[in-house]
């Protein structure tokens, strides 16, 4: 089974790649903002509670991302494997993941660290919300969730490095160029296992 974790600054691409590596590698993609925003869409309570955190540049908290997406995704049986798009975000996250995959005889096969320059990453995040009139992609928005990003996920790079699963992408390319340098990474990984 091969369980991807990929990991980057608002901005990055994460979610385009994401959803190239899912359809080449047949892996089930766990969106944590996807999933997030259909709750804030469907406006419940928790949807609205959502809303408040990600209007503000904050992270969602740790239980409610745990309960609405870990424990029910790890439960497909048919899936070839997953790729974790916007989770975990912190150390704690990363460590409850290893100990949830670990009870069901599985692991982290390799994390990607999608690396993008700042400046770009505004430039990307103000151009896509233009288009999608998010409301979470103010620029002050934008630099407190940069913010929070070094401060709490930042560290996870250290953690998944000491474990020799970090594989860093250069995300300063074409979207064409980058997802080639992901697909390298990945099918080292697949005839290394194999």
């Amino acid at each position: 089974m091969l369980n991807i974790v990929i990991i980057g600054a608002p901005g990055c691409g994460k979610g385009k790649h994401s959803t190239h590596i899912c359809k080449k590698y047949e892996l089930v993609h766990i969106s944590t903002g996807d999933i997030l925003r259909e709750e804030i869409e469907l406006h419940t309570e928790l949807g609205e509670s959502i809303k408040q955190f990600i209007d503000n540049g904050y992270l969602v908290p740790f239980d409610i991302v745990t309960r609405k997406i870990i424990v029910n995704s790890i439960k497909n049986k048919k899936a070839k494997g997953f790729l974790f798009d916007g989770y975990p975000r912190t150390l704690h996250q990363a460590e409850i993941l290893d100990a949830l995959l670990k009870s069901r005889k599985k692991e982290i096969s390799l994390v990607l660290s999608l690396d993008v320059e700042e400046i770009e990453l505004y430039r990307r995040i103000l151009h896509r919300s233009e288009k999608s009139r998010r409301t979470d992609d103010t620029e002050e928005v934008i630099k407190n969730r940069l913010k929070v990003y070094q401060e709490q996920t930042l560290p996870l790079l250290n953690y998944y490095d000491t474990q020799g699963k970090l594989y860093h992408i250069n995300g300063m390319a074409p979207e064409e160029v980058v997802f080639e340098r992901i697909s390298k990474v990945i099918d080292f990984i697949i005839n290394k296992k194999n």
